[in-house]
């Protein structure tokens, strides 16, 4: 295992907003959805939050970090999946 290739991974990937590389088939349902980099795993793959209660795991290089993280922020809503320590009630 290299310590530090992953520790890299994590300080270059962590909490940035990214979408996939849609020619990958596996990938297409995230088309045209911002995804949050939780953080990156031992097999070096990043941990991404789609906004759908689940995270996945996900080589870097299917992976692009938006440009304008700013604007990724206003597309990505943290509270939207139900992966939270207190969830809203639902009615």
């Amino acid at each position: 295992m290299d310590w530090e290739l992953n520790e890299r991974l994590k300080r270059e990937w962590t909490d940035k907003f990214v979408v996939v590389d849609e020619s990958r088939p596996e990938l297409r349902r995230f088309q045209g959805i911002v995804g949050r980099v939780v953080t990156v795993n031992m097999n070096n793959r990043c941990i991404v939050d789609f906004q759908d209660g689940a995270w996945y795991d996900i080589h870097p290089d299917y992976l692009r970090v938006c440009e304008n993280q700013e604007e990724a922020r206003k597309k990505y809503d943290p509270k939207k999946n139900s992966a939270q320590p207190i969830p809203p009630r639902q009615s």
